[in-house]
């Protein structure tokens, strides 16, 4: 059964109702078609007013979909690569090689894990350096091959632990970045849960940055940012409105370029309609991307990030 928000407790009662009065289905048709529209018109109601601290919850949610099983509903042909041939694979980073409508692409991404066993296993999609340096040796490996790279993000940073910045967490990510905007092949980025600080950055600097509706896209996480501000972190709330981490924020200020809508109740509720509507952008960007020059790609790259800068 899907976890409720406390601001859909509402809908609850309804999914509650609606629960008893299917066991004797024929008899309440009536009530249960009647219910059935109160809901999806909260649905929509609600999902459409999401303040800021509303989404970071959204996001965040256990059973929103997580890169690889995006990655399960996209693409066919699917092979992943592991390891950075330096010392050794990350699991919070995936990639690997596969389809889309029958072009061949590279792809990569956080993955947090979906139970407490793969969360582990996955290191709560907190990637180390040798994640980073798994993805620059895809991004070469795309370069080699010619064919486009798609990431999934959704992190809420890299990993701050004391091993990860003895083997050059920051230098790692920083050499990501520098990998993105100089790789000669197109590239997209999905924002799909969290984006969190340079973790996200590392594997976004694309030629086309997308967030889903209900995601976050921000330098810090809305409880970082209280315990520095307001040293408590009961003020997350006020530091998500004040982060503008949200999809709409993001595009208004230019950090993405589009936003892909989720269906009302999010993409925990409805992870295949939300895969399908990504899959359809995805072939989309790539035919569009593929119509411009490398070389014109990779100015334009340099140029939107520069801008982005300079804007700061």
């Amino acid at each position: 059964m899907i976890k409720y928000f406390e601001f859909e407790s509402e809908i609850e009662k309804i999914e509650i109702l609606l629960a008893q009065l299917n066991n004797n289905k024929e008899l309440n048709l009536d009530k249960i078609k009647k219910l059935n529209k109160e809901k999806d018109e909260l649905f929509k109601k609600i999902y459409s007013n999401l303040d800021p601290w509303q989404k970071v919850q959204v996001s965040r949610h256990g059973e929103r979909p997580h890169t690889i099983d995006y990655i399960k509903n996209i693409f066919d042909d699917i092979v992943y690569l592991h390891g950075d041939k330096k010392y050794a694979d990350d699991n919070a980073i995936v990639g690997g090689l596969a389809k889309i409508d029958g072009n061949s692409i590279f792809f990569i991404g956080t993955e947090k894990g979906n139970t407490m066993e793969t969360r582990i296993k996955h290191n709560f999609g907190m990637a180390k350096p040798e994640g980073y340096r798994k993805v620059q040796r895809l991004l070469k490996l795309a370069e080699k091959f010619k064919l486009p790279l798609v990431s999934f993000v959704d992190t809420a940073g890299a990993f701050p632990g004391k091993d990860a910045e003895e083997r050059g967490q920051s230098e790692s990510i920083a050499s990501s970045i520098l990998h993105f905007l100089k790789t000669n092949i197109p590239t997209i980025s999905i924002i799909i849960g969290e984006g969190g600080s340079g973790g996200a950055i590392g594997i976004a600097t694309s030629d086309r940055v997308l967030m889903l509706e209900h995601s976050i896209y921000s330098v810090i996480s809305p409880e970082g940012c209280a315990s520095i501000l307001w040293r408590n972190t009961e003020f997350s709330q006020e530091a998500a409105k004040t982060l503008k981490l949200t999809s709409a924020d993001c595009k208004k200020f230019k950090i993405i370029d589009d936003i892909i809508p989720e269906p009302y109740g999010g993409a925990h509720r409805h992870p295949f309609k939300q895969a399908e509507l990504l899959k359809e952008k995805i072939i989309s960007l790539i035919n569009e991307l593929k119509k411009i020059s490398i070389k014109e790609l990779v100015q334009i790259r340099k140029e939107k990030y520069l801008n982005i800068t300079s804007e700061i």
